[in-house]
C-alpha cells in the first residue's frame, strides 16, 4: 500500500463506530491504514489501541477482554485500556516498554472518534458538528457503509449533487436539481454550495414528505446547502417549503428540514468507513417514520456506492488519468484543496511518511 499520509491527514478526529456498536467487548476496524481494537470500559468510556501485541504482533482482537483489560490470545499478556502490560506469564517483572500504542478517543454526536496522529495534537474542540444526530429538536437514525473506493470519492459525490437527478431519478433526484444555480464559497476550513429550487415540483421524496407532516401538495421551494468540514465530514441542510412562504429569505415555517449527516472515514487508500444518518425537525415522536427514512435513504445511498465502487474500478484501470473538472465540481475541489494543506502541513518533506507502529522503548 503507498502512504496513507499521501491522501489523508492523521492530525484528525475520524469516526471509528457508532457509540452503539462499541461495547464490553473487542471490536477491532482499520481507521487511516491503522489497525485498531476498541472496547468500551466499565465506567463507560472507549478504549482504543494498537491491534497488536508487544511480544508477537498478534492481534489484540484475537484475545480476550476481562475487567477492562485485553489478554491476548497468543501467549497471555495482559494489557489495560491504557496500552500497558500488567502481566506476563511465567515472570515476575515485566518489561517497562511493554505497551502498545493508545489513541485519544471522543464520545460525541452519537459517535465515538478516535486520532489516528500525534496525541499531543488532538483537541476536542474540533470534533466535526454533528450536533443534530442527538439533539431533542431533531429525530432520526442513520447506519455504517463500507465502501470499496478512496474516501475522497465520497465526499466528491456529496459535494456535487448534480448526481441526484441521474443516479437518484426515482427518489430525490429531478432535473431542477441539475439546471439550478448554485453558489460556493469557502474558508480555512470550511467550503460551502448553496442551491436554491423556487417554485418546482417537488420529487417523490420530498413531495411524501412534506403533504405527510403539514397535508400540503403544490408547489415548492427547495433548498440543498452542502458544508464540507476538512478533512471528512459534510452535512447537507435539505427540504422543501410551499412556494413563495419565505422560505429563501430565512421561514422554513411551512416545510420541512432535514439533514443529511456524513462523516466518511479511510480505511485504507482505496476503501472507507461511511458513516451517515438522517435528522428531521418535523413528526418527531413518529418512530415509524424514522425507520421507514432510515431505510429509504439508505436504499437511496446503495445507488451511490455501486456508483462510487465503479468509480474507483475504472480508477484503477486508469492509473495516472487525470479527473476533469466542470463548475459543478467547485465544491469538490475546494474541499480536496483543504485536505491537501491538512496533509502538506503535517508531512514535511524529510519526515516519516506514518506514523511507526511503536518506537524504541
Amino acid at each position: 500500500m503507498k502512504s496513507a499520509a499521501k491522501t489523508f491527514p492523521l492530525n484528525a478526529w475520524y469516526a471509528a463506530a457508532y457509540d452503539v456498536e462499541v461495547k464490553p467487548a473487542l471490536l477491532s476496524r482499520t481507521i487511516c491504514g491503522q489497525k485498531i481494537v476498541m472496547f468500551r470500559r466499565k465506567d463507560g468510556t472507549v478504549a482504543a489501541l494498537e491491534d497488536a501485541c508487544w511480544h508477537r504482533l498478534l492481534p489484540l482482537s484475537k484475545g480476550t477482554l476481562h475487567d477492562d483489560e485485553i489478554t491476548c490470545g497468543y501467549h497471555g499478556l495482559v494489557f489495560n485500556g491504557d496500552g500497558r502490560c500488567t502481566h506476563m506469564p511465567s515472570q515476575e517483572t515485566i518489561n517497562p516498554s511493554a505497551c502498545v500504542r493508545s489513541f485519544p478517543v471522543v464520545q460525541k454526536h452519537r459517535f465515538v472518534w478516535i486520532w489516528p496522529g500525534d496525541p499531543a495534537l488532538a483537541d476536542e474542540s474540533t470534533v466535526p458538528d454533528l450536533h443534530w444526530n442527538d439533539h431533542p429538536e431533531w429525530a432520526g437514525d442513520g447506519k455504517l457503509i463500507q465502501v470499496k473506493c478512496d474516501y475522497r470519492l465520497v465526499l466528491d459525490n456529496l459535494m456535487d449533487l448534480t448526481h441526484e437527478t441521474f443516479v437518484h431519478g426515482s427518489s430525490i433526484g429531478q432535473r431542477a436539481v441539475a439546471e439550478a444555480p448554485f453558489v460556493a464559497t469557502h474558508s480555512d476550513r470550511f467550503a460551502t454550495v448553496t442551491r436554491w429550487m423556487e417554485g418546482i415540483d417537488a420529487p417523490p421524496f420530498w413531495a411524501g414528505q412534506i403533504k405527510h407532516a403539514t397535508g400540503y401538495e403544490g408547489p415548492v421551494d427547495r433548498w440543498q446547502i452542502i458544508r464540507f468540514e476538512a478533512p471528512c465530514t459534510i452535512t447537507i441542510d435539505v427540504g422543501v417549503a410551499k412556494a413563495g412562504t419565505g422560505a429563501p429569505q430565512g421561514d422554513r415555517s411551512q416545510g420541512v428540514n432535514g439533514f443529511v449527516l456524513n462523516t466518511i472515514t479511510p480505511e485504507t487508500e482505496t476503501t472507507c468507513h461511511y458513516f451517515w444518518a438522517f435528522a428531521r425537525n418535523y413528526c418527531l415522536g413518529e418512530q415509524r417514520l424514522t425507520h421507514e427514512l432510515r431505510e429509504g435513504v439508505a436504499g437511496i445511498f446503495r445507488e451511490d456506492e455501486l456508483i462510487l465502487e465503479a468509480q474507483q474500478q475504472a480508477i484503477d484501470e486508469h492509473p495516472g488519468y487525470k479527473f476533469y473538472n466542470l463548475n459543478i465540481d467547485a465544491g469538490s475541489m475546494w474541499a480536496r484543496k483543504l485536505i491537501d494543506k491538512m496533509v502538506a502541513k503535517e508531512t514535511p518533506p524529510d519526515a516519516p511518511k506514518v506514523i511507526p507502529l511503536r518506537t524504541a522503548a
